[in-house]
């Protein structure tokens, strides 16, 4: 066994990283990482320096460990590496105030604010409107015989829902739908797009706020206006921040876990199988587990969000300076042979899946309740509605989005049976 972290003299040649090759199946060179460097430091494509953690034991503890902190104020960046960080435009939009770059008590007070909108129950509310948003996309390409799964479907509906959480009025939620395509196309390309439609999003809320504060309804927004008027002290930056944050980590993780997730049903076809077998019996115990090894198997976060040192510390037996960023590979520790028995197989029943799709510790994604609704009710209808759902083109025809975080298609041509062709309607 060599060395884990002797990267003078490495066992075999290091795989590329980061290249077009590695984005369609990250898997393999993320094998070699946890077994030949699984505290790797490495340049990313913007230029920063930072440590990559594959395995999951070491992923498990770094996630909770409270000298790697969210803040980039903690970065000892060069001024090459100045504002590469992060989500492009935050800093320029004065977004920076959001769950995802402050510790506690900071982090305790705004998440404490925003938690009783994600609550099971609250969620458990929001299931019709979600079942709706669902049916209405599919009824927009169910008689054309094809579509693009990505565009016209895994994106705009958790684009919608989330609008809707957040109060955004029903003909504001199209311009929300530009803004955040502009995010998504952008994600691996000129940060220009993506800080112009953060920006707008930015100059959309501050108005919203404004607005809300004259006529509360029960949304999100409102809520957070209830809280800091009744001594919360939540800033009107603190509150833009939270709802873009809730957008931006809201919708393209759902995106990413439709599409995704849907690809690797169509990949395994004996798996699918037994999804709409169980889903025609009326049994959904099946769905839920399956959509917790979707997360597993090609989950939407490739890799958790940046995290620095704030003092030298010990991972895995590598040594991490004080100021270093660390990035944790969500898609490298869901598939540790050490965790998960078989962790390349994707297998719907798992039981034992104490995956990290969603974080650990104080930063567990707190819209998880709501990603495995959209997540359950997006593929169940699918399966349901278009039995026969095929890919429409040639696996390796396929495109990733390049972008450090998420893990996604560009697109997903299907093709499936009309609903009003006459087979279809025979069948019913």
């Amino acid at each position: 066994m060599h060395d884990a972290n002797d990267t003078n003299t490495p066992p075999a040649p290091a795989p590329s990283l980061f290249t077009w090759e590695f984005a369609s199946d990250p898997y393999p060179a993320y094998a070699w990482l946890r077994e030949h460097a699984p505290v790797h430091r490495t340049a990313l494509p913007s230029g920063v320096e930072a440590w990559l953690v594959t395995r999951y034991a070491d992923a498990r503890q770094a996630l909770a460990d409270q000298r790697l902190s969210k803040n980039p104020v903690h970065h000892s960046e060069s001024a090459h590496g100045k504002g590469k960080v992060g989500i492009p435009g935050e800093r320029s939009a004065n977004l920076m105030t959001h769950l995802l770059n402050i510790d506690p008590p900071d982090h305790t007070r705004l998440r404490r604010l925003v938690s009783k909108a994600f609550t099971p129950r609250r969620v458990a509310e929001f299931a019709p409107r979600v079942q709706e948003l669902t049916d209405r996309l599919i009824d927009g390409f169910a008689d054309r015989g094809e579509a693009d799964l990505i565009h016209e479907f895994a994106f705009p509906l958790p684009i919608y829902a989330i609008c809707d959480m957040l109060g955004v009025p029903p003909e504001d939620q199209d311009d929300f739908r530009d803004w955040a395509g502009m995010m998504i196309r952008h994600g691996g390309g000129p940060r220009g797009g993506v800080a112009r439609s953060v920006k707008k999003m930015r100059t959309y809320l501050a108005e919203l706020i404004h607005r809300k504060r004259e006529d509360l309804g029960e949304d999100l927004i409102s809520g957070l206006i209830r809280a800091s008027d009744h001594g919360e002290h939540l800033t009107e930056n603190e509150a833009a921040a939270m709802a873009f944050i809730l957008l931006f980590a809201g919708f393209e993780t759902t995106v990413n876990l439709i599409g995704n997730g849907t690809y690797a049903l169509l990949r395994h076809p004996e798996q699918r199988e037994r999804l709409q077998r169980a889903l025609a019996e009326g049994d959904e115990t099946l769905l839920a587990t399956g959509v917790e090894e979707l997360l597993r198997y090609d989950g939407p976060v490739e890799l958790a969000t940046w995290r620095f040192a704030t003092q030298d510390l010990t991972i895995g037996g590598q040594r991490i300076a004080e100021g270093d960023p660390v990035l944790v590979v969500l898609a490298a520790a869901d598939r540790d042979p050490e965790r998960f028995a078989a962790p390349d197989t994707l297998d719907l029943s798992r039981r034992d899946n104490q995956h990290l799709g969603y974080g650990h510790g104080i930063h567990y994604c707190l819209g998880a309740p709501l990603a495995r609704l959209e997540g359950q009710a997006a593929l169940a209808t699918l399966l349901r509605r278009l039995p026969d759902l095929r890919l429409n083109a040639e696996p390796e025809e396929l495109r990733w989005r390049g972008g450090l975080i998420m893990r996604g298609l560009r697109t997903l041509p299907v093709a499936f049976t009309s609903e009003s062709s006459p087979e279809s309607l025979s069948e019913s």
